[in-house]
């Protein structure tokens, strides 16, 4: 009897398991680069460009490179939850679609969350080895995001960048 169920939920859960194959998201692939991108907008230097490619884009622009086991259900659904999260706080296929305010703090955020290990996340860093950032490219990254926030500075006023501190 306990043999008979148990055969039974296994076919029930292979059944369920072949059928979810068939119910995909769409894909984070877009056709070239957007005219919102941020490379449209700021010099972004190729040892930066590199950076976020290996690091970063697979989660925070419109062009995701998928490993093979992304295509196996429920795995896709998990990493396109991730993806459409990730792009939600920082898209970098949209950034120059942002606010001045909102660019300058998402460039603030990549500084502190790069300096304190948190971006890369841990996850992403399980299987893609390669994206985990040096002491080197941290550096590198946050020249880069400096030199942009100075430009930023001086190109538009302060107050179109920072939120004015209420007393």
């Amino acid at each position: 009897m306990l043999k008979k169920i148990l055969k039974r939920t296994l076919l029930v859960l292979l059944l369920a398991f072949i059928v979810i194959q068939f119910f995909r998201p769409a894909k984070n692939k877009a056709e070239g680069i957007s005219n919102n991108d941020i490379t449209k907008l700021y010099p972004v230097p190729q040892d930066v460009q590199d950076i976020l490619k290996t690091s970063c884009y697979d989660c925070h622009s419109n062009n995701t490179v998928y490993p093979w086991y992304a295509e196996v259900q429920p795995v896709t659904w998990w990493l396109d939850k991730h993806i459409q999260d990730g792009k939600k706080d920082l898209n970098f296929s949209e950034f120059a679609g942002y606010r001045l305010r909102r660019q300058y703090k998402k460039l603030e955020e990549i500084n502190e969350l790069v300096k304190k290990n948190e971006m890369p996340l841990d996850s992403y860093l399980w299987i893609h080895k390669n994206a985990k950032l040096s002491d080197a490219q941290k550096l590198t990254l946050a020249n880069w995001v400096t030199a942009v926030r100075d430009t930023m500075k001086a190109t538009y006023p302060m107050d179109s960048l920072v939120r004015k501190k209420q007393s």
